[in-house]
């Protein structure tokens, strides 16, 4: 396959699973925020840093309120990151590489992309908002779904996994990252009731808090919630089950094409990583460092693949 292919099939499910956490990041802030409304600028921040938005935000807003978040979040196209412009930039894609692409899933990608168009054409008021942002979560499932239900699992199929678990595994270690440190005011915080509240946080925007009140019984516990989110291999936005689907795609590719590049090499060493860590062993060295080194090998990962398979070329 053309590496230009390739890399078409990549930003597309990247930009998808992008728009997909977007969502999730800003009802997290939305119902953090009705539920503590004296905390609610500070959540609204966070809500921008983790989406990696930040500096673009700054340029045009002194302020995080409510209306502005999501206006820029959602449909403002100077943010890179926002929904509209990464579906967008899955459609653009997914036109590059349409003959690759079954009609299940070149419609289910147009479908979406005139849907949230249609919907995102006027700014969205906060009532309207848990409505909006379900229905942009539906159609990424819907384009999701047409993959694995049409799609030969050849390397295609290959490409657009690793796009999609390398976008999940980078939104939730931010999610961890910036909720943990940026929100949580002091090291005095801790361990309190307050630091309970950021740690449900954490599991409501990685859509992880049911799954881990039905194994934990409703407790919260930093160590167990940070466990569950990093090292868990059967929760779907965990960073080592991100990473096992990783290598297991990047497996696939030497496969078929009977060559193993420094992308295998290093994915193998993340995974590898993750699977020799234990929670304390995390925490001893430092949840915010480990957190930082993992983003920082992800994108690295992300680089990689794009050189190995030559995306550009």
């Amino acid at each position: 396959m053309l590496g230009k292919t390739a890399g078409g099939v990549f930003w597309m499910f990247r930009f998808l699973e992008r728009s997909e956490n977007t969502s999730r990041l800003l009802d997290a802030g939305f119902r953090i925020a009705l539920t503590r409304s004296s905390a609610a600028e500070n959540e609204w921040q966070s809500v921008v840093a983790t989406a990696g938005s930040k500096h673009v935000y700054a340029e045009k807003y002194d302020v995080y309120e409510a209306a502005n978040v999501i206006d820029f979040l959602l449909r403002d196209k100077s943010n890179p990151s926002s929904v509209m412009s990464v579906i967008e930039g899955a459609r653009n894609n997914a036109r590059l590489v349409r003959t690759a692409l079954t009609r299940e899933v070149w419609e289910a990608t147009n479908e979406c992309w005139m849907t949230l168009k249609a919907l995102l054409s006027r700014p969205t008021r906060e009532r309207e908002l848990p409505e909006v942002l379900g229905t942009i979560r539906q159609q990424s499932a819907l384009v999701r779904g047409a993959l694995h239900g049409t799609m030969l699992r050849n390397d295609i199929y290959d490409f657009a996994r690793l796009g999609t678990f390398l976008e999940r595994a980078d939104n939730t270690a931010r999610i961890l990252d910036v909720k943990y440190y940026v929100l949580l005011p002091s090291a005095s915080f801790v361990g309190s009731s307050m630091d309970n509240v950021q740690w449900e946080t954490i599991l409501r925007s990685a859509s992880a808090q049911r799954a881990y009140r039905w194994l934990n019984q409703g407790e919260i516990n930093s160590l167990s919630i940070a466990d569950f989110l990093i090292l868990s291999r059967h929760l779907p936005r965990s960073l080592a089950f991100c990473y096992s689907k990783v290598t297991d795609n990047l497996k696939y590719l030497e496969d078929d094409y009977g060559t193993r590049h420094a992308c295998h090499d290093l994915a193998a060493s993340i995974d590898k990583r993750l699977k020799d860590q234990t929670i304390d062993s995390i925490f001893e060295t430092g949840l915010h460092e480990f957190i930082t080194g993992f983003i920082r090998d992800n994108n690295t990962l992300g680089s990689q693949i794009e050189n190995d398979y030559r995306f550009n070329g």
